[in-house]
């Protein structure tokens, strides 16, 4: 019986892996393909923060904000998964959202707790830093990037300096990116701006519009259908869907996607709203460098 939870749970791992890595690199292609698509790209103010000038764009987001999800697998409650705007940090001299993409859950004798956390510059919105903690059963791993968007590179921790791509964006941040913009229905897009360019393009069409129900509410959504350069649940062959409320937000209110013979399935719980935007001048002004 152990074995038969540990099988089913390593394939939940993989998705709910999938669920905070891949699915939120897949909707974020949108935010980079706006520009060839003619869509506006974000805006920037002014604001004045401990006697200095800096820009910001401006984001559907604040800091505070949580979104939390809750987790089937093939209709069995497997966990929570939760995304938080967790605060500003400053990152080599740059103010940056903290972002944390969190799941929790497995089964009995095997339990999944990952952690994605990404750092992304208050003004170009590209990733700074990104980290990834992942502890599925008896597996355990922390890895972690940096990433300079001035050079193109990116390096992981221990390892030599890899050529990157411009303005990139990481597994967190393309989540935050794409809430300013959207896809329509019948439309395809296709960006090269993930920060490992061995993983791109990543691929989002637009399928159809719905309005769904879930525990957060109901919502009018536009479907989109994304997809990516691997052997996982979002390749090309795949039948990953997520629903995109079609309000300025641009929440993700749900993710299905197959893996194997099984359903992964991520609902919208609950929404905590973030602090006014009035506010960012004094959390950049308290801002700090975050622990190593």
């Amino acid at each position: 019986m152990r074995r038969i939870y540990e099988r089913i749970n390593q394939r939940l791992g993989h998705a709910a892996r999938a669920s905070a890595g891949l699915v939120v690199m897949a909707l974020g292609v949108v935010a980079s393909a706006s520009a060839a698509a003619g869509a506006q790209q974000p805006q920037l103010r002014v604001v004045q923060a401990a006697g200095q000038t800096i820009s910001v764009a401006s984001v559907p987001y604040a800091v505070g904000e949580e979104l939390t999800y809750r987790a089937t697998f093939s209709g069995i409650h497997a966990g929570t998964a939760r995304m938080r705007v967790d605060g500003i940090e400053v990152v080599r001299g740059r103010p940056a959202y903290h972002v944390v993409f969190s799941v929790d859950g497995g089964v009995p004798l095997f339990r999944v707790h990952d952690r994605y956390e990404s750092w992304i510059d208050v003004e170009t919105l590209a990733s700074l830093r990104h980290r990834q903690q992942i502890s599925e059963g008896r597996y355990h791993r922390t890895t972690s990037y940096e990433i300079y968007p001035e050079r193109a590179e990116y390096q992981k921790q221990g390892d030599s300096v890899h050529a990157s791509v411009t303005n990139p964006l990481d597994d967190g941040s393309f989540i935050y990116a794409v809430r300013t913009a959207g896809v329509n229905v019948g439309e395809t897009r296709s960006d090269n701006r993930y920060f490992r360019p061995d993983k791109n393009p990543v691929v989002l069409t637009g399928l159809r519009r719905d309005t769904i129900t879930v525990g957060a509410g109901t919502f009018a959504t536009t479907v989109i259908r994304p997809t990516i350069r691997t052997s996982g649940i979002f390749s090309d062959d795949g039948q990953a869907q997520v629903w995109f409320t079609d309000d300025a937000s641009r929440y993700p209110v749900q993710v299905k996607a197959k893996f194997s013979k099984f359903t992964l399935t991520l609902s919208l719980e609950s929404v905590k709203h973030g602090v006014e935007s009035s506010a960012l001048p004094a959390l950049i002004a308290q801002a700090g460098e975050p622990n190593e």
